[in-house]
């Protein structure tokens, strides 16, 4: 059951004003429909779409995008077959939020909070840049008593997701509302689909340093040309470019994930032992998922009162008709056709 996303704000009375509202849809660039579903299980979800068939879904629940499909259907964020959808579990796969902790580096939850908060529609977004054909929602988080008992700051989180066509882009944004400052770690956590991870390679991390979460978070340096998988594999990579791709030799087709303001990138697959031991992951579903996330990490964010921080992050996809030999890192990294 679909209901229009301008009804659903209605009917939240008292949280719109009526006529800024009006001034602010005058001033914005015509933009795709988007609807608010409530789902079966009670989780309220976004669906994006745009001209050339394209769609995303993102769930008030975290914040989370949950699925990205390209204008032929086929679905490019890995979802877990035993992904666990009941609150105040997080969920396994699409494109979760850490925030303000990534992993276990601090005193709170396993990447922190945000993932298993509901969040809200914001009813008063910053400008959209003009755009056509573009479907966007943006959604906010903010700081509650029971997130202030475990971590006493006051915040606003916001996300904007945008869908154009072949282009994923999500612009996080994180506001001191406090009167004293801190720091916070963020991470966009990129389940990427692909077809078989011993048949994927990521370019843009050679010569990088970085920490191995297997290995004690002892230090190294990337020696490789290029990153491939045949075991377990979690890395923070340190100082990374802007544009990394992943690259998938069997559907001849690379992920482009440019990034801004999230210098880290975390690279993970479970491979089979660690699958096993997971409840929220299929046996096998490490087969057909890798995880490539802008962070940061090494090096938190400091927020004075009322500063903000932003950061973005755009995923597109691009065919590489290879079969044997190296794909032109420049074309990828760099963005020359």
């Amino acid at each position: 059951m679909g209901r229009p996303i301008g009804s659903w704000l209605e009917w939240r009375k008292g949280k719109v004003n009526p006529f800024s509202s009006s001034i602010r849809a005058r001033l914005r660039p015509k933009a795709m429909p988007m609807n608010l579903v409530h789902d079966v299980d009670g989780l309220h979800r976004i669906i994006l779409t745009e001209p050339t068939g394209s769609s995303a879904e993102v769930l008030l629940y975290g914040g989370q995008v949950v699925s990205w499909k390209n204008e032929r259907r086929e679905e490019l964020l890995f979802m877990s077959s035993k992904a666990n959808w009941k609150p105040p579990r997080a969920i396994r796969g699409g494109i979760p939020i850490c925030f303000p902790q990534f992993g276990n580096l601090g005193s709170l939850e396993q990447h922190g909070f945000a993932r298993n908060r509901m969040w809200s529609l914001d009813s008063d977004p910053s400008p959209l840049s003009p755009a056509n054909n573009q479907s966007s929602v943006d959604l906010i988080l903010k700081s509650t008593e029971e997130d202030l008992k475990i971590w006493p700051r006051c915040f606003e989180l916001r996300l904007r997701v945008t869908l154009s066509a072949g282009r994923l882009t999500l612009i996080p944004r994180v506001r001191n509302t406090d009167n004293k400052a801190f720091s916070f770690m963020f991470t966009l956590c990129n389940y990427f689909s692909v077809s078989d991870i011993s048949e994927v390679r990521v370019e843009g991390l050679e010569t990088l340093d970085y920490f191995d979460n297997l290995n004690n978070r002892q230090r190294f340096t990337e020696q490789a040309d290029a990153i491939t998988f045949d075991g377990e594999f979690e890395r923070v990579y340190l100082s990374t470019p802007t544009k990394i791709a992943i690259i998938d030799h069997e559907k001849k087709r690379t992920f482009e994930l440019w990034k801004d303001g999230m210098p880290d990138a975390v690279v993970w697959n479970p491979w089979d032992k660690k699958a096993k031991a997971l409840q929220d992951l299929g046996d096998e579903d490490y087969q057909s998922m890798l995880c490539v996330d802008s962070a940061v990490i090494e090096t938190p964010i400091i927020l004075k009162p009322f500063e903000e921080w932003k950061g973005r992050q755009e995923i597109s996809t691009v065919s590489s008709s290879y079969c044997s030999g190296q794909l032109d890192p420049r074309k990828v990294l760099y963005g020359f056709h």
